[in-house]
C-alpha cells in the first residue's frame, strides 16, 4: 500500500481534504532537479482537526468517489 506526504490546502469540504505532496524531477537532458506539486484528495472521518499548512501522511485506498482514492493516516 503506497504513503505519501503533504501539507494540507483545503479543509472546507465536510469530508475531504486537500493535501499538496511536492516531489523532484530530473530534467531528461540537463540533469537539474526541479519541484513539481501535485494536489491529492483524502477521506477525513473529521476535517475539522487539521488546519491549513499541516503536515499528514495519506495512504491509497479502494475508490470513495470519483476523485478521492486516499485516506489520512495521521
Amino acid at each position: 500500500m503506497r504513503t505519501k506526504t503533504g501539507t494540507i490546502t483545503s479543509n472546507k469540504m465536510q469530508k475531504t481534504i486537500v493535501i499538496s505532496v511536492q516531489t523532484y524531477k530530473r530534467h531528461p537532458k540537463y540533469k537539474k532537479r526541479y519541484m513539481v506539486s501535485k494536489k491529492f484528495y483524502a477521506h477525513s472521518d473529521d476535517p475539522t482537526k487539521f488546519n491549513i499548512g499541516d503536515t499528514i501522511t495519506i495512504s491509497e485506498t479502494k475508490p470513495i468517489s470519483k476523485l478521492k482514492h486516499w485516506k489520512v493516516v495521521t
